[in-house]
């Protein structure tokens, strides 16, 4: 379910923001929630105010305007993407103090909200919590994928090295009958082989040895098959930062 949000002292305006949404909404087969707010005093004191997805957010209000609406939310921690809409583009510059994603310029023209919509839920989807199941006797364990060092094989069995820190079940690694080509294709792609033997989380390798790879406080190797393949990863994860 996604949650959206659309705040505009103007009923028109709203109007003319949710009319496109719903219909390419609907059309992808999302299920939604839009929420409308006709002043930062009524966005500011909703509970759902923090936990909405994306907001359409008007910068040009009466009273508390869209800038100092954006910074009570963050105040609060809130993570919602921003997409400011304003008919003055000299504002939109000040949206990188609250960490706005994105912005639309007054008057609409419907292929800029959509293609921003599609951005957003693009983003949305990069950072929606990810889990690996796995199935035990005492039931099904969801394992977040950010605990996740390492899937390693071991005969019938493939291992799983969580972060430092982090226990599961009897403690920091699980095991599970299975092998490392039935899994790798279901897991997220920063999940990288760097031996026959192991997959190794991309987010958390902070060297490549000789015959090395850091990831955590744990040391996986690397062999020559898959080498180049994992220092060309590598490369790109951290020109990406």
């Amino acid at each position: 379910m996604i949650s959206i949000g659309i705040c505009d002292d103007e009923a028109p305006m709203r109007k003319a923001l949710r009319t496109p949404l719903e219909q390419k909404l609907q059309l992808l087969g999302e299920d939604y929630r839009i929420f409308e707010y006709d002043s930062g005093e009524a966005l500011t004191v909703r509970p759902e105010a923090e936990w909405l997805d994306i907001l359409f957010l008007d910068i040009e209000m009466k009273q508390l305007n869209g800038m100092d609406t954006a910074r009570n939310l963050r105040k609060r921690d809130a993570h919602t993407l921003l997409i400011f809409v304003t008919a003055y583009p000299d504002y939109v510059f000040q949206g990188y103090e609250v960490h706005a994603f994105h912005y639309i310029l007054k008057p609409y023209q419907e292929s800029k909200i959509l293609k921003v919509l599609g951005q957003a839920l693009e983003e949305l989807g990069k950072s929606k919590e990810q889990y690996f199941t796995l199935e035990q006797k005492s039931g099904i364990l969801k394992i977040s994928m950010k605990k996740i060092l390492a899937f390693s094989s071991d005969k019938r069995k493939i291992v799983i090295t969580l972060k430092d820190g982090q226990k599961e079940g009897n403690g920091e690694t699980l095991d599970f009958y299975g092998k490392l080509d039935d899994i790798s294709d279901s897991l997220p792609d920063y999940f990288v082989r760097c031996h026959n033997r192991h997959l190794v989380n991309l987010n958390y390798v902070t060297a490549l040895e000789k015959d090395t790879c850091i990831c955590g406080q744990k040391q996986f190797p690397v062999s020559r098959t898959y080498r180049q393949s994992l220092e060309i990863a590598f490369a790109r994860l951290l020109l990406h930062y």
